[in-house]
């Protein structure tokens, strides 16, 4: 059995995170592909929208694949979010299975600072998004670097998309053009609780995920 961890704040959840996602599913081929919400990122500021309104719009993900299921269990957890402790918690879970986990390149440039993060390379084998063109070298070094440290590292080729989330929280990407940029389902959810009005936004933090400086 295969196992997929996706995790990231998704303040919201976008079509670059969509993408990251098909691509590591069609690379790893999991049984079971589990998107999570982050509580308290343990590198941000904590997210100024409800966790339980960040799970919601990540049910946008399950339209990718029936193995995709989303997970509020950092959520319910509270405090800061550990991927090291996730994954302890799906290896008790799934005994059997191999745990595969999805980073961001350019959270993999700054693995090696997250908490306890040889016991990751031991549970898990890392699934890594390339989403800039011409990092390709940078990120491979990274790679040999945690392989000789006893890794695994896959690469999943993911579609570069020029959006994070942080642009649109902070309107640098105009409200009226947002729709090129979510899930429909993301947008009813942003509509429905009026999210993201600019006087309502934390200052602008470094993207992506759950992950563990």
């Amino acid at each position: 059995m295969k196992v997929l961890l996706f995790g990231g704040t998704f303040d919201p959840p976008h079509n670059g995170h969509m993408n990251n996602l098909r691509a590591a599913l069609d690379l790893v081929q999991p049984d079971k592909a589990i998107v999570m919400p982050a509580g308290i990122p343990p590198h941000k500021a904590a997210s100024a929208t409800p966790g339980e309104v960040r799970l919601a719009m990540c049910r946008c993900f399950t339209a990718l694949s029936p193995v995709v299921e989303v997970s509020d269990w950092e959520i319910r957890q509270g405090g800061r979010s550990y991927t090291v402790h996730t994954l302890e918690m799906l290896r008790d879970r799934f005994p059997e299975a191999e745990l595969y986990l999805g980073v961001g390149s350019d959270m993999l440039l700054s693995f090696t600072r997250w908490r306890r993060w040889q016991e990751i390379l031991s549970m898990a084998t890392l699934v890594v998004e390339s989403r800039r063109p011409g990092d390709g070298t940078a990120l491979h070094t990274g790679a040999e670097a945690l392989q000789a440290a006893g890794g695994r590292v896959l690469f999943a080729h993911a579609q570069s998309y020029p959006c994070a989330s942080s642009d649109l929280r902070t309107g640098r990407i105009p409200r009226a053009d947002w729709g090129q940029y979510l899930p429909a389902t993301v947008l009813q959810v942003i509509q429905s609780q009026d999210l993201y009005r600019t006087a309502d936004v934390p200052p602008v933090e470094k993207e992506e995920p759950n992950h563990d400086l």
